[in-house]
């Protein structure tokens, strides 16, 4: 039977945490007013999380009692849920005085002919009955589905409630073994594929939405389009993050033609790039969970394999962060403006100097960014320049899809004004969308750079930048 998690109320909506901890909550009679499990539940439900992992139990038998708690858990209501984290992260830690002791240890043999042993015996201090619980959890086929759900479920009230913090660590560390790339399978989905598997794109595509069946036809069926996707074998027919691409004769300015069901198919054995038009993750659960390089390098290596002639990889990516940066950072950017620039926008805002205001008010203004040679066009293709090569924060670019690219060992190779003219595209950036260049020779060179705090950019880029 599968183990999934109803969908319940946002978190916002749920009321704060109890102010009491569960060691307190357990030695008392009575359940204050903001608690919903009583003393005598929560005592139930921490004995039947402790047989679990009772040392007496097998592994196969361990995993029966998880999967009776994981029954019980779906039967609860969003608020007895956030007690079962609770009990999770506050009883089953690593004993301290254990810990300690392997810790005094190992630093006293560092050096001596009993680091390795000490070392092991550390590590095994490390591992804490949380985790075995957890891994418990995944004993039954189901149990991967459970643990992935209900950290989606957690994640909401992690800032409200810092006390639920280890148990969404303890499952994030066993994620990033569970879910490595060497345990995924790379498939391409296409038409031929099972209705329900299409259905799930349709649901998860984060970046351009699917109108419908006609739409994601479009997108699996035409010969000079493909789509990938990485699975894991305990989580069938359920991408973890899928990839959409487009082959064509170069590397694409605006999104509305690749999405064109009208438009007539590049052959294959033709086409010189690959355009990445879209990657969406599925599994709010897995955040934190590092797969999309990985899925790129694959997918690249998949298609040069079938397109020889294929020699161009890159991307048509949204620019999701620019507006909200440019309205917070605009007062900033507005003293760069050269003396000639300044005066030409000033003039046409009614302001000289131009301020901030004034040019974030022209800009919204109906029309006043169709002339390709509007100041106010070319001023905000400088500040998204600005923003993709040097907006960064301890080391990482600000934008989330420039970080993931650049973080791949990408550049930024072009802006594209128009890119995206949906009612989203305007809202996060005013339509511009950049294309990232995956340039197979350099990528650890680039990502070199990034450590640095050096984005790498082409030409055209660096020429946008402001030069004061």
């Amino acid at each position: 039977m599968a183990l999934t998690l109803p969908r319940w109320p946002a978190a916002k909506s749920l009321a704060k945490p109890s102010a009491r901890s569960t060691h307190e909550r357990l030695q008392a009679t009575l359940r204050k007013s903001d608690e919903v499990m009583s003393p005598r539940v929560l005592r139930k439900v921490l004995t039947a999380l402790e047989a679990v992992i009772d040392p007496r139990v097998s592994e196969v038998e361990g995993g029966r009692r998880a999967h009776a708690v994981a029954q019980e858990y779906l039967a609860a209501g969003p608020t007895e849920r956030r007690d079962h984290w609770a009990l999770m992260s506050e009883h089953f830690a690593a004993d301290a005085e254990t810990l300690k002791a392997a810790r005094d240890q190992h630093q006293a043999a560092v050096g001596t002919p009993e680091e390795g042993q000490a070392e092991m015996r550390l590590r095994r201090a490390l591992v804490s009955p949380r985790m075995r619980l957890l891994q418990r959890f995944a004993v039954e086929p189901a149990g991967m589905r459970f643990l992935v759900d209900l950290r989606a479920d957690l994640l909401p009230h992690l800032k409200a409630d810092h006390r639920l913090l280890a148990l969404d660590g303890e499952l994030e560390h066993l994620f990033s073994t569970w879910f490595d790339v060497a345990f995924l399978e790379l498939r391409r989905i296409d038409w031929d594929s099972p209705a329900s598997l299409i259905e799930k794109l349709i649901r998860y595509e984060a970046v351009h939405d699917i109108k419908g069946w006609d739409d994601v036809k479009n997108r699996l069926d035409h010969q000079d389009r493909r789509c990938y996707g990485f699975f894991h074998p305990r989580l069938p027919n359920e991408p973890l993050i899928f990839v959409e691409v487009a082959l064509v004769d170069r590397i694409s300015d605006g999104i509305t033609p690749l999405l064109d069901e009208a438009a007539v198919p590049v052959q294959p054995a033709k086409a010189t790039t690959a355009i990445f038009y879209s990657i969406s993750n599925t599994q709010n659960g897995l955040r934190g969970v590092s797969f999309g390089d990985s899925l790129i390098k694959r997918v690249v290596e998949t298609l040069q394999d079938e397109l020889p002639r294929l020699k161009v990889f890159a991307t048509l990516s949204p620019i999701p962060g620019f507006r909200h940066w440019l309205v917070k950072n605009a007062a900033t950017l507005v003293p760069l403006l050269d003396e000639k620039r300044g005066n030409e926008l000033g003039r046409l805002i009614g302001s000289l100097p131009p301020t901030a205001e004034r040019l974030l008010a022209a800009v919204e203004a109906p029309g006043a960014l169709a002339d390709p040679k509007s100041p106010l066009r070319q001023w905000l293709t400088q500040c998204a320049a600005e923003y993709l090569g040097r907006a960064v924060t301890q080391g990482k670019p600000v934008d989330p899809v420039a970080r993931f690219h650049l973080g791949n060992g990408a550049r930024v190779e072009r802006l594209n004004w128009a890119g995206d003219p949906s009612a989203k595209g305007q809202k996060q950036s005013w339509g511009l969308m950049v294309n990232y260049l995956y340039d197979l020779k350099r990528l650890d060179k680039h990502r070199a750079w990034l450590a640095n705090g050096r984005v790498a950019v082409s030409g055209d880029i660096e020429g946008l930048y402001f030069k004061n």
